[in-house]
């Protein structure tokens, strides 16, 4: 898939609650846009429950395809026992940008390997269930110089493509700072030099 390419991440965060055999589990989802999000979202969750006995989490930390992105803990639970679980669940699922804390207060009760990794991962499955999207368009921003005579065809040409004007700074000639979907920028930018008979040409930065 090209990094041009939209994918959905949440829209609002979830919370999801159930007891198993006399232990509470407490499945969060939220919305976390980077590595750094990620861990400051769990590390929130472990001031919120001081007293658990585990806090096991997954994330996926960008678009969903990249394992570059991805990260699991089982924070004192059997080895492959809650971690990846959750992260399974995440990356199946197909939403980027998401983190899933499964906050555990033991009951007493031992579940057995299998018995955790359903109750890891069955949480994050129900609570992803509840879970509401949307799509992130991946934005490119354009800078132009063009003469006072020429703004007008920038303009109209932005508009074509459903672009935004960031900022315009009017000196000698106007340089314009641009946004547009990642998608179309080449075929913009052809068109923007066909049409200023190759006196305009748009330079590009990605925004992720």
């Amino acid at each position: 898939m090209s990094t041009f390419e939209p994918y959905l991440i949440p829209l609002q965060s979830v919370t999801f609650e159930e007891e198993i055999k006399k232990s509470h589990f407490i499945t969060y989802l939220a919305h976390t846009a980077s590595i750094e999000a990620a861990k400051q979202f769990i590390n929130e969750v472990k001031l919120a429950h001081p007293s658990a006995n585990h806090h096991c989490w997954g994330f996926v930390a960008g678009r969903p395809t990249d394992s570059m992105l991805w990260g699991f803990s089982d924070d004192g639970e059997p080895s492959g026992t809650a971690g990846k679980p959750i992260l399974a669940q995440l990356t199946g699922f197909g939403v980027g940008e998401l983190t899933a804390v499964v906050v555990r207060y033991f009951g007493g009760i031992h579940l057995g390997t299998g018995g955790l990794v359903k109750a890891y991962g069955g949480g994050v499955q129900q609570a992803l269930t509840l879970l509401t999207t949307q799509q992130k368009i991946i934005i490119s921003e354009l800078f132009l110089c063009c003469d006072y005579n020429q703004i007008s065809l920038v303009e109209s040409l932005l508009s074509e493509y459903s672009g935004t004007q960031l900022k315009a700074d009017y000196a000698q000639q106007v340089s314009m700072h641009l946004a547009l979907d990642s998608r179309i920028v080449a075929e913009f930018s052809t068109k923007l030099v066909n049409r200023s008979g190759g006196r305009i040409v748009a330079t590009s930065t990605l925004e992720g």
